[in-house]
């Protein structure tokens, strides 16, 4: 069953119409209600498309969020031959908010990680809703550094809503792993790429997505604090989480208007969670694009076009 949210109830309304319509034309046989089907059909895509069309920030946030969206290990699934999964940080442990480990992408050996949200209550627990602690940054450090040493590129997918806050996170030192993480991402001699798929959070979204190319999903967010958190912070009120999210610019489109990412990648209408494997299939051809155009580059000069790009934010707007 199709979940909607809550500014979607209108296409629900026509779905639902079109959905009792064929329940009655398979009950009744002799009744012919194609006609009608099809003008509803043909009314709520155009109103799907027009409400997506405008979409807000808060409610481009509560797409980002949408439980249906494909994840980590959905795009693992379609797009990697031979994945080959690594666990452990060798120091503490294993950490199933980041999965992540090396196979094929359209032939090509790649080191593949990301944040996973899970899609059950079960997954969604043992995964810790894709918030990661110190071992997990860790991971992603020795995942980076293994793909270095024998010249694979880095695949990073965020969906985060940030690093996990908890006390043993902290005790285990949950700063200092995002740091090593980020300057990690940032001196690799091998080209990475990083894409936010869903939600970007924090230092917990950052950790791995210091990338030659950063890329979002068109109704994904990037910020250094959720809505709600910013809210609470400035006016003590998260019900003001629509106005934190206005003023916030979290959206892909302000993003690529301040240069903090390279690209968009367009979802299918009506967001990534209606057709999981268009979307998968066009963040396939987003990274085997930027692949290509990072190919031949000596570490070098991966380096210093990695640091160019970031030294260059804020500069000019």
């Amino acid at each position: 069953m199709r979940s909607y949210l809550d500014f979607e109830k209108p296409i629900a309304e026509l779905e639902s119409k079109v959905e009792e319509l064929r329940e009655v034309a398979a009950r009744d046989g002799g009744v012919s209600i194609t006609d009608e089907v099809t003008r509803l059909e043909q009314k709520a895509d155009q109103a799907l498309k027009d409400l997506y069309a405008g979409l807000t920030p808060w409610q481009k946030t509560l797409v980002a969020r949408h439980p249906g969206r494909p994840h980590t290990l959905d795009y693992i699934a379609s797009l990697l031959e031979d994945f080959t999964p690594l666990a452990g940080d060798r120091v503490f442990g294993e950490d199933e908010a980041i999965v992540g480990g090396f196979g094929r992408f359209r032939g090509q050996s790649v080191c593949f990680m990301g944040h996973e949200r899970g899609d059950t209550t079960e997954t969604r627990i043992r995964h810790n809703f894709g918030m990661a602690r110190p071992e997990g940054y860790r991971k992603a450090v020795r995942l980076m550094e293994t793909a270095e040493r024998f010249g694979i590129p880095v695949i990073s997918l965020v969906d985060t809503a940030g690093a996990y806050p908890g006390i043993g996170a902290e005790e285990r030192g949950q700063a200092e792993a995002i740091a090593r993480s980020t300057d990690c991402g940032l001196r690799l001699g091998v080209p990475n790429i990083a894409i936010v798929i869903g939600e970007g959070g924090s230092g917990g979204a950052i950790a791995i997505a210091t990338a030659n190319k950063v890329m979002m999903l068109e109704h994904a967010i990037y910020s250094v604090i959720s809505p709600e958190g910013a809210a609470s912070i400035l006016w003590r009120d998260t019900s003001k989480a629509q106005e934190a999210a206005t003023n916030m610019k979290i959206t892909a489109q302000d993003l690529m208007r301040f240069g903090v990412i390279d690209q968009i990648i367009q979802e299918p209408v009506g967001g990534a969670h209606r057709q999981p494997e268009v979307a998968i299939t066009r963040v396939g051809d987003a990274i085997e694009q930027a692949l290509g155009a990072l190919a031949g580059q000596s570490p070098e000069d991966i380096r210093r076009l990695r640091r160019e790009k970031f030294l260059a934010i804020g500069r000019s707007l």
